[in-house]
């Protein structure tokens, strides 16, 4: 079939039509168009291959259902099915959204640690939200995500191969990306196979490099698919496997790696050493659930920090003394508020947030209290309420004041809170 041409008139499924503009680019499946309805503009992607009745009724299921989350660029309308072909449209994605690969090639780069770290939260919640609807994605790569550098939100795209789980849409997908069991065919994809994936793309995120493409890879001059099978499929090996040092980074080759692997907290490499180790590689059921991963984010978000250099970096609270990763200055321990597991570092600029301070709360996302820095007394921090809840709080010496909202606690040892909900909190050193 011949491309479509400006103004050329799509009928929808649902009724009605969209008016082609122009096109946007060209893949593998198909072409993407900027598309006009109802003086909206939207992008359509129109399969340029057969497709099969099967494939259509799932994306039309899809869009019943609805998006797991907003970071997904879910499709909204479907056009009719025509001899075969047929196409989707979806949202726009702004332009200040880079490729994932993009930041893997250094042709972007986060703002801040901070925005790194969001990015990954945003990424395991999506795939936390998409999991508990019976989804599995099944071509996962680092060309679905595309992240605001500044920011960290994430958008996901060609969402057309999400399915119920056990289902298969006949995509094979990209070997670096599947979990060992897909590799070998063994398996049909599903949450335990998507959390192997899920664990390859946070580990890039982090570390730009792939966490099982070492000195094995690297000393093969062409990768036949024999060779894929074995070292993504049969015999995979972590590059930072303590036990195994086959598949160890090279200097020159994986600088990304071998440079950011020392810097990150050791809770962090735990949680890759088991995924990639030997029960999460052989034993699909104990692979990292999205849950933890976003235990593990939110945690190192809680200990990230800004130091006086500009930079951020990490507060490790498991010593005595840290240091800048940047500059190397001595930070010190700060003082921590202590809300549940949760220990969120006392230091100008960090916030806390709903699932910290409200009761049942599982947003991350939603701000309900900053570390604010006196402008006259530099020395003197207080955490100012900006949540719509009243907090109690008790001083050192027994004296309780209530924090209404904008009013602040001071950042001293020994202050008990009392969250929204009766969510309770204490500030200690």
């Amino acid at each position: 079939m011949k491309e479509f041409k400006q103004n050329d008139k799509i009928a929808l499924k649902v009724g009605g039509s969209i008016t082609v503009k122009r096109k946007l680019g060209e893949g593998g499946q198909g072409i993407v168009y900027l598309v006009e309805m109802n003086g909206k503009q939207y992008a359509l992607k129109w399969y340029t291959h057969d497709c099969t009745k099967e494939f259509y009724d799932n994306l039309d299921n899809n869009i019943k259902n609805g998006a797991p989350t907003d970071s997904f660029l879910w499709p909204q309308f479907l056009t009719e099915w025509h001899e075969k072909r047929f196409g989707y449209i979806m949202a726009l994605r702004p332009d200040e959204f880079k490729e994932f690969s993009h930041f893997l090639l250094a042709k972007a780069r986060f703002g801040s640690l901070s925005a790194m770290i969001h990015a990954a939260l945003q990424i395991s919640n999506a795939f936390r939200a998409l999991h508990r609807k019976g989804y599995s994605y099944q071509d996962l790569n680092d060309g679905n995500f595309f992240i605001h550098p500044i920011t960290g939100e994430v958008l996901i795209c060609d969402n057309d191969n999400v399915a119920p789980y056990g289902k298969n849409l006949g995509i094979a997908g990209k070997c670096r990306y599947m979990a060992p069991e897909v590799v070998l065919r063994k398996s049909l994809p599903n949450a335990d196979t998507d959390r192997f994936s899920l664990g390859v793309l946070l580990f890039m995120l982090l570390f730009n490099n792939h966490p099982l493409e070492g000195k094995l890879i690297a000393s093969v001059p062409c990768l036949t698919d024999q060779m894929e099978r074995r070292f993504y499929g049969s015999s995979p090996v972590f590059i930072f496997d303590p036990k195994n040092d086959t598949n160890h980074p090279v200097m020159g080759v994986h600088t990304n790696a071998i440079r950011r692997w020392p810097i990150f907290p050791q809770y962090i490499k735990d949680a890759f050493i088991h995924i990639f180790g030997a029960e999460g590689i052989h034993e699909p059921n104990k692979r990292n659930p999205e849950n933890e991963w976003i235990k593990l984010f939110m945690r190192l978000r809680d200990e990230t920090v800004k130091c006086s250099c500009g930079n951020e970096t990490f507060i490790n609270m498991e010593v005595s003394e840290s240091n800048c990763i940047n500059c190397g200055k001595q930070l010190g321990k700060p003082m921590t508020l202590n809300v549940g597991r949760s220990r969120i570092v006392m230091f100008p600029g960090k916030k806390a947030y709903a699932i910290h301070t409200k009761a049942g709360s599982e947003d991350f996302l939603k701000i309900t209290g900053e570390v604010i820095q006196n402008k006259n007394k530099p020395a003197l921090w207080g955490m100012r309420n900006i949540s719509a809840d009243t907090w109690m709080c008790t001083m050192p010496d027994g004296k309780q004041k209530t924090i209404s909202n904008n009013d602040v606690v001071p950042v001293l040892n020994g202050i008990s809170i009392v969250f929204g909900g009766g969510v309770k909190g204490e500030i200690t050193e």
